[in-house]
């Protein structure tokens, strides 16, 4: 009978430990994205995330965000656009972030995935941190947008922007 029951335990650990899942984190205020250059710089709202992350294994972590363009700011109103030429708001009212593959680096971890602005859906790599507090944390992170990729043509529109993101979640 110890023969049988040892083995099924056994197989049943194993069946049970692959249905775990990475920690499915919620957005918590205040949250920052702010974009750069030396010419501009400004932030975005309406943030809305799904992000199951699990730190031991970021392999089976799946990241995906969307933010309302209609929330940019520069703090300058000459300089907000959400014209055709800049991000078009009227058309794609929407950013959006899908992970494809995350994992660890020397400096902490890279989400590589899709990143769709102004109806153009590009590959990008976010440079992160995640400061894990238990029941709380918080992702640091930084990427770049090349504009003109995204069909960001606005007189004056910088080359690229530097992107910073600040997020705090909880469990």
């Amino acid at each position: 009978m110890k023969k049988v029951i040892y083995p099924t335990l056994i197989i049943l650990f194993i069946s049970f430990s692959a249905f775990i899942a990475a920690t499915t984190w919620k957005v918590k205020d205040p949250y920052e994205i702010k974009f750069s250059n030396g010419k501009i710089h400004g932030e975005f709202q309406g943030l809305k995330a799904n992000i199951q992350f699990d730190k031991a294994h970021p392999e089976d972590s799946k990241i995906s965000a969307t933010i309302d363009a209609t929330t940019l700011s520069t703090g300058f109103f000459i300089k907000t656009s959400h014209s055709k030429d800049a991000i078009d708001v009227d058309h794609y009212p929407t950013i959006t972030f899908t992970s494809t593959a995350v994992s660890k680096t020397n400096a902490g971890y890279d989400a590589n995935g899709k990143l769709s602005l102004k109806g153009v859906t590009k590959p990008v790599t976010i440079h992160f941190t995640f400061d894990d507090k238990g029941n709380e944390g918080i992702f640091k992170g930084d990427f770049k947008v090349i504009t003109k990729d995204f069909g960001i043509t606005k007189n004056g529109s910088p080359d690229y922007l530097d992107i910073a993101l600040s997020v705090p979640v909880a469990k």
